[in-house]
């Protein structure tokens, strides 16, 4: 039996402890604290001790720290800093199991915390109930399913007695489901890898690039009046109606994500970027004209948009300039300008997918499951900064992005065992 059957072999019966190690891991809730204007402590801590304690049993070498914003005020201006978020009781966790050395390292990585429970549930969210071949919780795709499969992949090369030169490396960070500084801190403290794995969901495709993401407002002034009544043209004092200023903006982003279907592309998506809108508000009283409008929008970009300090700020541009000219054309506009308000810039990356890393990942993980995928992330990662600092990193685990942050999130438990089986074939394709 080779050591690739042997490993598998070994995954498959251990089946029932891989699927308790996830649950215990969904059972412990890690809301990123972003979601309460951190309000309330999270419990990401009780996560990565949970998770340095397995890892030390296996015989790893652990650390566990904090960060803060005072000690990384060197990177305002770039991805994954905030100037006042607060990290107490986040901490940040790194370890190593050494190979036998002159080998290559590899990284596996992912994030601790997850978003905040929603409604529409019908199970406990935090529950880790198995019905069929499913576990439900909060987190059981959005990443835990991948911290879990990534640790258990590297229990089963261990304790199979794989001999491997170089280190297998394990991370875990706070805060990457609302921008980063977890990872922003972690890259930064010079700790050497000749290439990681972010587990995200990827429905076991291997994806060596994400696009980035910006969350914005378009705020549109308008001016309230009884709805009831005529009313005098604006310019001596009527009002203005923020829906009918809206409808016109909702128009123009049809246009413009007609002209973005085609620029806006990549060979490893199957889909361009959009200015995509998720919200609307407007109007206070059923009685009157609404005073003001604003549009809540996701807008996505490539890896070539990046400006030198890995910022969407080109698309930025192109969308305020968008902003501005459709309020050209509005009498009332041009000389009541709408604005946009940006929430968040998360930053993307791309690995060359005909690059020596993202083939020996192919290699390792098709003597499990073949053919392999390789298709592009939609949504952003944390592997910006991972690639910036020169590591080649590709994202890969299981479950669907598409039930992330849904109401009864779910991961097939079979598909978890597979990217298993996967990841300890690329440890072993990679580190020996």
């Amino acid at each position: 039996m080779d050591i690739f059957s042997q490993v598998e072999a070994w995954i498959d019966e251990n089946r029932e402890q891989e699927i308790e190690f996830l649950q215990h891991l969904i059972q412990i809730p890690s809301i990123n604290p972003w979601f309460s204007d951190y309000r309330e402590y999270t419990t990401e801590k009780n996560v990565q001790e949970f998770l340095a304690e397995s890892l030390q049993k296996l015989g790893f070498s652990v650390r566990l720290w904090e960060t803060s914003a005072d000690g990384l005020k060197d990177f305002e201006g770039y991805p994954g800093y905030y100037k006042d978020r607060p990290m107490h009781d986040r901490p940040i966790l790194y370890a190593c199991y050494k190979g036998t050395g002159n080998g290559r390292s590899l990284l596996l990585t992912g994030h601790a915390d997850v978003v905040k429970v929603g409604e529409g549930w019908t199970r406990d969210p935090f529950g880790a109930s198995i019905e069929g071949n499913q576990i439900y919780g909060r987190g059981a795709v959005d990443m835990k399913g991948g911290i879990a499969a990534m640790i258990m992949a590297a229990r089963a090369v261990i304790e199979n007695r794989i001999e491997l030169r170089g280190d297998i490396q394990v991370n875990t960070v706070p805060d990457e489901e609302a921008g980063g500084m977890g990872s922003l801190d972690y890259v930064h403290r010079g700790i050497h890898s000749d290439g990681a794995i972010m587990t995200e969901p990827t429905d076991l495709q291997i994806g060596p690039m994400c696009r980035g993401i910006l969350w914005g407002r378009i705020i549109i002034p308008g001016r309230a009046g009884h709805i009831e009544m005529e009313q005098s043209h604006w310019s001596q004092g009527g009002s203005v109606d923020a829906v009918k200023l809206l409808q016109l903006y909702l128009n123009q982003i049809d246009h413009f994500n007609g002209r973005w279907a085609t620029k806006k592309v990549h060979p490893l998506m199957n889909i361009p970027c959009q200015l995509l809108v998720a919200g609307v508000h407007a109007g206070e009283y059923p009685s009157a004209y609404a005073g003001s409008a604003e549009i809540i929008f996701d807008a996505q970009y490539l890896p070539r948009d990046l400006d030198d300090h890995y910022r969407g700020t080109r698309i930025k541009a192109e969308i305020e300039d968008f902003v501005a000219r459709v309020a050209d054309t509005d009498e009332w506009l041009r000389e009541h300008r709408p604005h946009v308000e940006w929430l968040l810039d998360a930053d993307c990356a791309e690995t060359p997918a005909d690059g020596e890393f993202v083939k020996t990942m192919i290699q390792g993980a098709e003597k499990i499951k073949s053919p392999v995928t390789v298709k592009g992330l939609g949504a952003h990662s944390d592997m910006g900064w991972y690639v910036h600092k020169g590591i080649p990193t590709v994202n890969f685990g299981p479950g669907s992005p598409l039930i992330a942050h849904q109401a009864d999130e779910y991961l097939d438990l079979d598909q978890y065992i597979t990217s298993i089986k996967m990841l300890a074939a690329m440890i072993i394709n990679w580190c020996q």
